[in-house]
């Protein structure tokens, strides 16, 4: 293999607990988002619109949609000849093999591959994040402060910042402290989960905290604070922009959301930094004389003969005649019979809500909770929802599908 300046490799194998129903069947880094795009399109994209044409995609929970969708990575123009992108899940060795135990040790798991291109940096990246970034940019100011690490920083509200890494730094933007998720944060200058290492510097790093007993293997809360105990070079890098953590129910559904609008944060249609998704072709969305629509996403192969408002459509929804869709997430394939009432809701793949269905939380003291419905389900006609539904097959007779 040809040396690299760069390789970039992608933390893809979290469970995402925290998003429910959304990743009981397929890892959070494959959850569709945006009406056409998954979560991992945002930094795939943003490596080869970086310019960075190696990267390793590191799975483990559920990984099967995941490896399916990421292929030879043609859609992000990643099927190189050499370099493009390496899908790594853990593997048996001579001693044997484990799950990785942590982010950190899902990377000293793959030094091999990582060696294999002779990099003068490694780029760290997490498969949950929703953002348009130019790593070349956070690159070049790595190689000018000559560091050792260096890590993306975004200010978020106080009061958020515990739910962070967070960081405090001199006015060289040296990074002088760094606590995981601290209970009493002393800044707002929150870790985004993007780090770039020199890869010699890294690689000591990761194989003396193999064989640490004590070590949870975690790049927050192990790898950082003991370079910094050790006095090494850690730069901050400061990203204005949009950067959402979709790593709750809530904060996904509100990222959907912020799409919305003539001039959204995050635009999507920018030529100049495109977005890229792997789809199939379909037929365009229609409207009919009965629909009205606005201020959504509509996807291509969706039919639509009711109301939708503020929502996000994905391909092939189909809406009834006296539907009402407001404020939701429909995936793909899902179908909204006549009269159905949706508010605040994200209803799965291919689920069909028979007519007259209301899915809605009720309000209590002004706030509504979201409803999430899991994929294949069928709702009987005239139900009503308030709270959020998984099903089992075969057992379960929500799950079973209409002859």
């Amino acid at each position: 293999m040809h040396k690299k300046a760069c390789v970039a490799m992608l933390l893809a194998g979290g469970q995402g607990s925290r998003l429910g129903i959304l990743t009981q069947k397929l890892a959070k880094p494959a959850v569709p988002f945006g009406g056409k795009y998954r979560i991992i399109d945002f930094p795939l994209s943003n490596c080869n619109n970086s310019g960075i044409d190696t990267v390793g995609v590191l799975t483990q929970y559920k990984p099967l949609a995941l490896n399916s969708y990421i292929g030879i990575g043609s859609a992000w123009d990643l099927d190189r000849m050499n370099g493009g992108v390496f899908v790594l899940p853990p593997y048996v060795k001579e001693q044997g093999g484990e799950w990785y135990k942590g982010t950190a040790d899902a990377i000293c798991q793959n030094s091999n591959f990582i060696d294999r291109f002779n990099p003068e940096t490694v780029l760290i990246l997490s498969g949950d994040h929703i953002y348009k970034m130019d790593y070349s940019l956070m690159l070049e100011f790595h190689q000018k402060q000559q560091a050792d690490a260096t890590i993306a920083v975004i200010e978020v509200p106080l009061d958020e910042a515990s739910r962070f890494g967070i960081m405090n730094t001199d006015n060289e933007q040296r990074v002088i402290d760094f606590e995981e998720k601290p209970a009493e944060p002393k800044s707002n200058l929150a870790s985004m989960g993007i780090y770039i290492f020199s890869w010699p510097v890294l690689k000591k790093y990761l194989f003396e905290d193999e064989v640490n007993q004590n070590s949870t293997h975690d790049f927050g809360h192990d790898i950082i604070p003991k370079m910094l105990a050790d006095k090494r070079n850690l730069r901050a890098y400061s990203f204005r922009g949009y950067w959402k953590d979709v790593g709750t129910v809530e904060s996904y559904w509100q990222a959907n959301m912020d799409l919305l609008g003539e001039r959204p944060e995050l635009n999507l249609y920018d030529s100049k930094w495109r977005i890229y998704s792997s789809n199939p072709p379909r037929p365009p969305h229609y409207t009919s004389t009965t629909a009205k629509i606005t201020n959504s996403i509509i996807a291509e192969g969706c039919l639509i003969l009711g109301e939708v408002e503020n929502s996000v459509l994905f391909p092939d929804v189909y809406i009834g005649p006296g539907a009402k869709v407001k404020n939701s997430i429909i995936m793909s394939g899902a179908h909204i019979e006549d009269h159905v009432v949706t508010d605040k809701a994200i209803i799965g793949r291919k689920t069909v809500l028979k007519q007259g269905t209301v899915v809605a939380a009720k309000k209590l003291d002004g706030q509504q909770k979201i409803v999430v419905l899991d994929i294949d389900m069928i709702i009987p006609p005239h139900t009503t929802i308030e709270a959020s539904l998984s099903c089992s097959p075969p057992e379960d007779a929500l799950c079973k599908r209409e002859e």
